[in-house]
């Protein structure tokens, strides 16, 4: 079995204040492959002291002092990326063949580099000077479904910005967290920079959402999750940056090419096991067209080769645990049991594989919206595809939703499209599959979460924003902020 006994606190590799760990369990065997020390609220607080320690000194930095550091992390991280990509399909079931999932966090690390080298941290307007500067000591909680994503995309900005961090991932993700440790380490990170508490969320996730030397907290996971955060931060009147949890929408037009709507949402849909809060995980048909666009669905989702997530002819790994595994099958008990039509996949485990959190992609259709399957993050790989009668009811449908993370639209006229597209209540839509920018923000309306993250509107979630005034004459040298 692994080992990684340690947390990473103000420079160095630390073993709990109280020795504890907790096994991660390999979900396509399902038995422990490592163990990972976890820490306490006790561990935090020394994190979080290293942190406040190291700001006043690394908030001074220059912008080319971070850029220097950004490209070491690049450098460490690239180094380590099949030992990435091995240690997630290990930990959480994600398919070796999936390389968005380790080059991704390097293309992030690169945009947040660039945008750095120009973006305007003193402008003007009229002849006060507005400075943005570095917030402080930042939290980033991070998730288990893009382990190494979603924690470098929060890591990055903060870096850049000239923050501080404490990190938190998922325990069932710790040991690629301990890895990222590893690369910052190598890429010569000040002490106390950055700072790794492995631990459960009522534990160390309460401390640093509550403790009153955290200025600002990152977190992305459930909504139920992401409501307790909030909570905790409020006595500290925190910055909060939430990516929560999505119900998303896909509008099929009338006059789409039925066949690459259905086939693209099948892929989007069930990419990571379904397991992305992105997912179009409810189709929604002109009621003519639904039977039409059956048999693509059936046939795309009976093209992924559910497998061992180590070998690279697999395209669909297991999801991430034993409980994901039941809540699923459940979510797919309900659909049959509210009268949904299950036209592929189910709850009977895949041919061939008798071990393993393995799902079956599963399609219904006759799909309502008050069914249980349209209304709740199913998390895995399953499509409810709803009927609808004219435009308006189908944005009608599409906006019915406490979430409002990610929406698509496919469709021939592009006006008729553009018109969807605009009423849609969702903080990313794509039209037609257009692939999305890492220069662009990332983040949801409702209860999908607060802020943003990526790009310039990512960067500035870790910047406060001061207003100067008596330097009329330096003033009248900075860029406008506006215009």
């Amino acid at each position: 079995m692994r080992q990684y006994p340690h947390l990473y606190i103000d420079g160095q590799w630390t073993e709990p204040i109280e020795p504890r760990h907790v096994d991660l369990v390999d979900p396509t065997r399902e038995e422990a492959f490592a163990r990972v020390a976890l820490g306490s609220a006790a561990d935090a607080e020394r994190a979080i002291a290293a942190a406040r320690r190291a700001f006043d000194s690394f908030s001074a930095t220059s912008v080319d002092e971070r850029i220097a550091l950004i490209d070491r992390v690049i450098d460490a991280y690239e180094s380590h990326i099949d030992e990435f990509s091995e240690l997630i399909a290990r930990e959480v079931g994600i398919p070796v063949a999936n390389r968005a999932q380790v080059t991704g966090p390097a293309q992030h690390m690169r945009v947040a580099r660039d945008l750095l080298r120009e973006y305007p941290f003193e402008s003007r307007i009229g002849g006060a000077v507005v400075r943005r500067e570095p917030i402080g000591v930042c939290a980033l909680i991070s998730p288990w479904n893009w382990p190494v994503q979603t924690g470098v995309i929060k890591l990055i900005y903060a870096l850049a910005a000239g923050c501080t961090v404490v990190a938190k991932p998922s325990i069932n993700s710790a040991a690629s967290g301990a890895l990222l440790a590893q690369v910052l380490h190598e890429a010569g990170v000040p002490a106390g920079v950055v700072n790794l508490v492995n631990g459960r969320g009522r534990d160390v996730g309460d401390m640093v959402s509550r403790h009153p030397d955290v200025d600002m907290v990152s977190f992305t996971g459930s909504t139920g999750a992401g409501r307790q955060v909030g909570a905790a931060a409020a006595d500290t009147v925190k910055r909060l940056c939430l990516e929560l949890g999505g119900k998303s929408a896909n509008i099929v037009l009338p006059d789409a090419d039925l066949e690459r709507a259905a086939r693209w949402n099948i892929q989007r849909c069930f990419f990571n096991a379904g397991q992305s809060c992105h997912a179009p995980s409810r189709m929604l048909v002109h009621e003519s067209q639904v039977e039409q666009v059956v048999p693509f669905l059936v046939d795309e989702a009976r093209s992924f080769r559910l497998g061992d997530p180590l070998e690279s002819s697999t395209t669909m790994g297991p999801v991430v645990s034993a409980g994901q595994f039941k809540s699923i099958r459940d979510h797919i008990q309900s659909a049959l049991d509210e009268g949904a039509r299950l036209v592929t996949g189910g709850l009977e485990r895949p041919d061939g594989l008798d071990r393993g959190y393995f799902v079956q992609p599963t399609v219904f259709t006759g799909v309502t919206p008050d069914m249980t399957i349209a209304r709740e993050e199913v998390f895995g790989p399953v499509l409810a595809v709803l009927p609808y009668r004219d435009e308006d009811e189908a944005l009608r449908i599409a906006n019915d939703s406490v979430y409002g993370l990610g929406g698509f639209v496919f469709g021939g006229d592009r006006t008729r499209a553009r018109r969807v597209v605009d009423g849609l209540r969702a903080g990313r839509v794509s039209y037609n599959g257009a692939a999305t920018d890492s220069y662009t923000p990332m983040g949801g309306y409702k209860q999908s979460g607060i802020g943003r993250s990526m790009g310039r509107f990512g960067l500035e979630e870790y910047l406060e924003v001061k207003s100067v005034y008596g330097f009329e004459d330096e003033a009248q040298e900075l860029p406008p902020l506006f215009g």
